[in-house]
């Protein structure tokens, strides 16, 4: 049992196992590496689409992966991710209470058990036939207790993930840089008030982008994190937004010079872990892009659980990002309406999930983003199984939501609602004061002359709703 579990927690994972690989036989290289030939997820085969009325647990409904869904497969639509954060390393942990999850995987030492995290990540891809993983650089491989030590320690496991990225084909869809857990960073990264901790940043970003360059990622997050302020009363919020954008503008230089062609993402986060911030909401985000001039490297990686603590819907933060034409990434979640934080929770909202993809079917589809399951299993879901059992549960919750969004669009009524709302734009005037050709005098005359407005029409949003509900529920 891995040191720093509490003396109940070592009874009770010792009684339970996890089903647990702590007790296969495993050898180690001097290096490191795990020689095993064990699987890590003994017990679970790939897992197969059998249908709507399969009641298999270990088995998808609606995920398809090679059916052709709007000329393409579906696994190239929808484009899962796995989060190596949560599924890898999130131990259930929470701030009442100790790990309920063991996630060894059977190493031993630091560096053994990132060698088995990797086994353990490309394993779950393949049965899961997810083709992409996305990680934070200190995911993957143990901090040490310096940054020449921490680069040495990714240095290794990276070229550990590419041997296995080479032989299996998966992918890299996006990296990023944990720049909030240490306390170094306590006051932001790219905005901390101390030089010293913005150099530190700057050094552990250039390490992660040589990794997302080593491993052919499409994409480049950037943390979010502690970027924000407590209170004002000891915040420059100017420097700060000033001294984010003199970083991103390096970052983007640099790699770029690196032959970096993919996309530079920012995760707008209302909330946490600061009281605000300055990545509140994609408008927010897009009005930081145009103001420093990054509005043609950057895009949107929109979060579902991140969209309802600003206090937004999911689609709303998509409508946002597409139309703004700074749509690039998804990160699919859910969170808890009882709840004011960041839950994380697997996405099953069939709704949330068909306005999802509506939003990105009317965006052309994925470019270089994609669909990372950036949720963790419930603290009392701790075995290998409920990790399959998830996933499962939130890849078909978006293969049906791109069924249902298919079956909407293609129904009509919804998009034909929305143009006859809007056809007086459409008029010979309605035409002329979007072409900019009217005057506001010219728009005064002609209000005088009309006595009042008398041609407003419903919204009828509940009929509008009730198709939603019959696509939904018909398909």
């Amino acid at each position: 049992i891995p040191y720093g579990y509490s003396s109940l927690s070592k009874r009770a994972l010792a009684a339970s196992c996890f089903n647990a690989h702590v007790c296969k036989a495993l050898t180690f290289t001097n290096m490191g590496e795990c020689n095993s030939m064990d699987e890590v997820f003994q017990g679970i085969a790939k897992i197969q689409y059998e249908g709507a009325d399969s009641k298999n647990p270990l088995a998808f409904r609606y995920y398809n992966p090679d059916e052709i869904i709007l000329g393409r497969k579906m696994r190239d639509y929808l484009k899962f991710a796995i989060s190596y954060w949560h599924t890898l390393c999130a131990k259930g942990t929470d701030m009442f209470g100790d790990p309920t999850m063991n996630k060894s995987f059977g190493g031993q030492t630091n560096m053994q058990i990132a060698y088995r995290k990797v086994d353990a990540c490309f394993e779950l891809m393949d049965k899961l036939a997810v083709d992409y993983f996305c990680f934070h650089d200190r995911d993957i491989a143990p901090e040490g207790a310096t940054l020449a030590e921490s680069n040495a320690n990714l240095a290794e496991i990276a070229e550990y993930i590419a041997k296995k990225q080479a032989e299996t084909g998966k992918k890299c869809l996006w990296g990023t840089s944990n720049l909030f857990n240490n306390p170094r960073f306590m006051h932001g990264a790219g905005t901390a008030p101390n030089v010293d901790a913005f150099v530190f940043a700057a050094g552990q970003i250039k390490q992660n982008i040589d990794l997302c360059i080593k491993f052919g990622a499409a994409g480049i997050v950037f943390w979010g994190g502690r970027e924000g302020y407590e209170t004002l009363l000891n915040t420059d919020m100017g420097l700060e937004l000033d001294n984010m954008a003199r970083l991103l503008h390096m970052v983007k230089d640099y790699a770029r010079a690196q032959g970096f062609k993919g996309d530079f993402y920012i995760e707008p986060k209302p909330k946490e872990p600061t009281k605000h911030q300055y990545d509140f909401d994609a408008a927010t985000v897009i009005s930081f892009l145009r103001k420093y001039d990054l509005m043609d490297d950057f895009k949107l990686n929109v979060e579902a659980n991140h969209a309802t603590l600003a206090g937004h819907t999911f689609q709303h933060e998509l409508r946002v990002a597409r139309d703004n034409g700074v749509f690039g990434s998804i990160d699919a979640n859910q969170g808890d309406a009882l709840l004011g934080w960041d839950t994380d929770q697997f996405p099953t909202n069939v709704y949330d999930a068909t306005l999802c993809m509506y939003e990105v079917i009317k965006a052309g589809g994925f470019t270089d983003g994609g669909l990372n399951f950036d949720a963790k299993t419930r603290r009392g879901s701790f075995t290998e199984k409920d990790i399959f059992l998830a996933y499962i549960a939130g890849m078909d919750t978006f293969a049906y939501g791109l069924r249902a969004a298919q079956a909407l669009i293609e129904d009509g009524r919804i998009d034909q609602f929305v143009a006859q709302r809007y056809a007086s734009w459409n008029s010979e005037l309605g035409q002329n004061i979007r072409a900019g050709k009217v005057s506001l005098e010219e728009l005064s005359q002609l209000a005088l002359a009309m006595g009042d407005v008398s041609t407003n029409i419903s919204g009828s949003q509940e009929y509008l709703e009730t198709v939603l509900n019959q696509v939904v529920f018909t398909l």
